[in-house]
């Protein structure tokens, strides 16, 4: 059986320092403030963008390139037989089209997932897909597995403003129209490709309310089988505010005191698109539960 790389980029979470712990691979992601090129976690901190993005710095974000792309791959190929590549959902990117583009001209060594996971449950695909790996699946066995359950995940996500979502062009109308109402915290909805409107509430504590709601509701219905038997991941993220994301983190656990717990704050490119102030709650099912090996 032949050696499999895992490759991500910095949308999972996955710090560089991380990713050598874990021994996958993260490529870092681009983006541009006031026209001048930046990656994720090598050239500018969390506090740093922050304070760029509090001062209406013009900020967007951008993809690995091309040539990016083949030089992790044949690094990688150098000392593993095949790799698989999880990029953020081709919903919120165009990285997926692109990896997925220059993977066919690696007859079939790399393989490119798209499972529309970002944040901490992409953190989550990435970890299942070592563990395969490290179980003797392919990578086209990865890629198809990862795929095959890639609904078995839920992310809610309150914000601070809609602003940044609407200039990125990063929500469906719906959605959008949400943020016209005066002093609204919308709660939006991860459950597949795109972000989109889920409730709107009167404030935040409101917002975290429903966001714990809806998720209950996930573990009673979507994944009633798997949280029955323990078998759901918890998670949690934010965007800036730590001091009240371990607030969060804390009710969440309190909440779900037998499910294991993780929370990494967004990575920068997610925060473009959100703004400071974002918290989430997220769950995905353990994946080797639900497959035979």
């Amino acid at each position: 059986m032949g050696k499999v790389a895992i490759l991500t980029d910095s949308n999972s979470g996955i710090t560089q320092a991380q990713s050598k712990e874990l021994g996958v691979k993260v490529i870092p992601m681009p983006f541009f403030i006031d026209g001048e090129q930046y990656f994720e976690d090598i050239n500018l901190t969390q506090e740093e963008f922050y304070e760029k993005l509090k001062q209406d710095a013009d900020i967007s974000t951008s993809q690995p390139s091309i040539g990016e792309m083949q030089d992790a791959f044949d690094e990688l190929l150098k000392e593993y037989d095949e790799l698989v590549y999880i990029p953020m959902s081709s919903g919120l990117s165009g990285t997926c089209q692109t990896a997925t583009m220059v993977a066919d001209d690696y007859d079939g060594k790399v393989q490119v997932v798209n499972n529309q996971r970002i944040s901490v449950t992409m953190r989550q695909s990435v970890l299942d897909a070592k563990e395969l790996a490290k179980r003797g699946k392919s990578a086209a066995e990865i890629k198809e597995i990862l795929e095959k359950h890639k609904m078995e995940s839920s992310i809610y996500i309150t914000l601070d403003t809609l602003k940044y979502l609407k200039k990125g062009g990063r929500i469906t109308p719906a959605a959008a129209a949400i943020g016209t109402v005066l002093r609204l915290n919308p709660v939006l909805q991860i459950q597949g490709e795109k972000l989109d409107a889920y409730a709107k509430a009167r404030g935040k504590a409101s917002a975290k309310k429903i966001m714990l709601k809806a998720m209950a509701d996930d573990m009673e219905k979507r994944f009633a089988d798997s949280f029955k038997k323990g078998r759901v991941h918890m998670e949690a993220a934010y965007a800036g505010n730590r001091e009240e994301a371990e607030e969060w983190a804390e009710i969440v656990k309190e909440e779900y005191p037998q499910l294991d717990f993780h929370m990494d704050p967004l990575s920068l490119s997610v925060a473009c698109h959100i703004g400071y102030g974002a918290l989430a709650i997220a769950c995905s099912v353990y994946l080797l539960s639900l497959i035979h090996i």
